[in-house]
């Protein structure tokens, strides 16, 4: 037993057991929006809503909800954000020293979104309460002495004309680790930097048998994609003929079930698997519990949090906001509902709709999972379709048939009758029998979704499966400049998008 991992581990049940908040969950976000609005209440945006009457006024969450209205990135970047390049005190106090752009799968061009130092210190935050959970995993020793690799996008930042940096947020993070993170994260800033994605996993491979990695964290598609590389680099059989001591992996971005399967194949032993919820706009939730990939809502980090249901309280048929959406608070939500999640944050977010959906799992504490994104939901024809319901039912069909489907796209288009079809596209690396995975996945859908099956037996005919191997969707990836560590696909496409994916692939 290595002294200093028994060392750290005795140190870090220690802080978990003398860490603990006897406030409501209630309570600690009415403090959490009271904060925000006293730091921000000069700038601005808080002139210009009255901070200083929200403060002062009997109830200020209700205030705060009646005054401000819910933000998307288009409202509040035209009106707010673009100007916070520029000029200090727009919607938080200083002007941003960063800019994150987007890797998400929105939009034809990056966000920007503001990257203060009070959320750079809120992201540490979150991942310190996130170490305070590792007791409950009773991870050996040895985890405690090893290297953590961090396989994020490049640290390589660039400045903007208007003075600041700017990369996607990973990058971010990682230029900014203090001098003494290099005790235990690799690859280092050095590799991070590298801004192309082959040469940086390149230089990874290389280096990789002179760490001794206990602990992995980034997106699924690229982690799996890395460890491939490093196993084939080094003619290995398993990833633990090179890191024995590996043993948990952080994930995040993406639903991870789909993964599962090819994960295990390049491993000797089960890796434990934490998710994260980590986004540009802050880091919110994190795994608690070695059963369960549900995650701990960070109530107390410096963010404030509203919940639209998804349903026709909230949100119009194609998952857009309706007018004057039925808004609730942490104390007011329900499990086994879908919210659309409406952050106010310590970067100057405010009443900002993030584009996810959640569910709660439990009240408390409170506990979540990621359900889909509002812009993944297919509903052209009715067929009210999450990604939750499409991984399910992949998921389930994938099994049944002895295939491993790690991605997809779908998109409802027009068939050669002019009739509304979805089609689908699949990215595997068996063998896939198109007809009968296209009957399967219909039949799966129409079970997991009664309004999918109504819209069957109605406006949308039928469903198309096209498949590619993992080698022609990275080639597709990198003709679409999307090739990178934090990179998200999209899993719902438009038609004309899909049109492009299919003439591309064939």
């Amino acid at each position: 037993m290595a002294l200093l991992g028994n060392l750290i581990k005795k140190g870090i049940e220690l802080n978990q057991k003398l860490s603990f908040d006897l406030k409501s969950s209630s309570q600690q976000q009415s403090e959490q929006l009271i904060s925000l609005l006293a730091k921000a209440k000069s700038t601005s945006f808080g002139k210009f809503y009255g901070f200083d009457e929200i403060l002062n006024s009997n109830d200020p969450i209700k205030e705060f909800q009646s005054k401000i209205p819910i933000h998307s990135y288009r409202d509040i970047h035209e009106r707010w954000w673009h100007q916070q390049q520029s000029v200090e005190d727009i919607t938080w106090p200083g002007k941003p020293s960063f800019f994150a752009l987007s890797s998400g799968t929105t939009g034809k061009s990056s966000k920007r979104i503001p990257i203060t130092e009070d959320f750079l210190q809120s992201m540490r935050d979150v991942g310190t309460s996130m170490i305070r959970e590792l007791p409950n995993y009773d991870f050996p020793e040895e985890l405690f002495e090893s290297e953590i690799l961090m396989l994020s996008s490049s640290a390589n930042l660039s400045k903007n004309e208007k003075g600041h940096m700017e990369g996607e947020i990973s990058g971010i993070n990682v230029s900014n680790f203090p001098d003494w993170y290099d005790f235990f994260y690799r690859p280092g800033k050095d590799i991070a930097s590298i801004s192309d994605w082959d040469n940086r996993v390149a230089k990874i491979v290389e280096e990789a048998p002179n760490w001794n990695i206990g602990a992995i964290a980034g997106i699924p598609s690229w982690v799996l994609l890395l460890l491939q590389e490093v196993i084939s680099g080094h003619n290995l059989e398993t990833i633990h003929d090179i890191w024995p001591n590996l043993t948990v992996y952080a994930s995040g971005g993406v639903a991870f079930e789909t993964y599962r399967t090819d994960f295990e194949k390049i491993c000797k032993k089960p890796l434990t698997i934490m998710d994260t919820y980590l986004a540009s706009e802050g880091f919110f939730s994190y795994s608690t519990n070695p059963d369960s990939m549900d995650m701990r809502l960070a109530l107390s980090h410096g963010y404030f949090y509203e919940f639209v249901p998804f349903d026709e309280r909230g949100v119009d048929d194609f998952g857009q906001l309706i007018d004057n959406p039925l808004t609730l608070t942490i104390d007011e939500v329900e499990t086994d509902q879908d919210y659309v999640l409406i952050i106010s944050t310590c970067a100057g977010a405010w009443r900002y709709m993030i584009g996810d959906t959640i569910k709660f799992t439990r009240l408390d504490p409170h506990d979540i999972k990621i359900t889909g994104r509002t812009k993944f939901f297919l509903n052209v024809v009715g067929s009210q379709l999450s990604e939750e319901k499409m991984d399910e039912a992949l998921l389930s069909v994938s099994e049944e048939l002895g295939v491993t489907v790690n991605e997809y796209s779908v998109a409802a288009v027009k068939n050669e009758n002019d009739e509304y079809i979805h089609q689908w596209v699949v990215v595997s690396e068996n063998k896939i029998d198109k007809t009968l995975f296209s009957k399967k996945l219909d039949e799966a859908l129409k079970e997991a979704n009664k309004n999918y099956g109504v819209a069957r037996g109605k406006a949308l005919t039928g469903i198309r499966v096209s498949a590619i191997s993992k080698d022609e969707y990275f080639d597709f990836l990198d003709s679409s400049k999307k090739k990178g560590g934090q990179v998200k696909t999209p899993k719902v496409m438009g038609e004309e998008k899909m049109q492009d994916f299919l003439d591309y692939i064939s």
